[in-house]
């Protein structure tokens, strides 16, 4: 049996913090605002993971009012969202994302994210990343911040 997911995330830039997407650092002038690292990407594949799954979403496994998760790794959530699935009888088939942000560019990251979404369990064979901007319209398309959407199709192992 077969089961897919959907997942969105967006968060807002902020001063003073790291941009992290998809498990990776990227210079730029400004972070996302977040109660974890708010890595976009690791977020809407979480939740389509346990959309597929039937799980719930992030917010149920990881509240924004739960101290644990202030500032931690979205990898690390990641991590724990796809032994979730594998303890539910899943394995992750097959995922596929859109980053959307007109800046910075994210091209040129995208086989570095693609290493350090599969460290979290997901054969890289298995994950398509792709990078694309809003063209000028919405909170993205005036800079205000990143969003990203996810799909991830997963089978029953037993």
């Amino acid at each position: 049996m077969y089961r897919t997911g959907i997942g969105y995330d967006s968060h807002r830039f902020s001063s003073g913090r790291k941009l992290i997407i998809g498990g990776v650092t990227i210079a730029f002038d400004k972070g996302l605002a977040g109660h974890s690292d708010a890595d976009v990407l690791c977020h809407s594949i979480m939740d389509a993971i346990l959309g597929g799954a039937g799980l719930g979403d992030i917010g149920r496994h990881f509240p924004d009012t739960d101290a644990r998760w202030k500032d931690a790794s979205s990898i690390d959530m990641l991590k724990q969202v796809v032994d979730l699935a594998s303890v539910k009888g899943y394995r992750v088939v097959w995922t596929d994302s859109s980053i959307i942000a007109e800046e910075p560019k994210l091209a040129s990251h995208l086989e570095n994210m693609k290493k350090a979404i599969a460290s979290a369990g997901i054969s890289a064979d298995r994950i398509n990343l792709k990078a694309t901007t809003n063209e000028g319209m919405g909170f993205v398309g005036r800079g205000e911040g990143i969003a990203a959407i996810s799909i991830c199709t997963l089978q029953k192992t037993g």
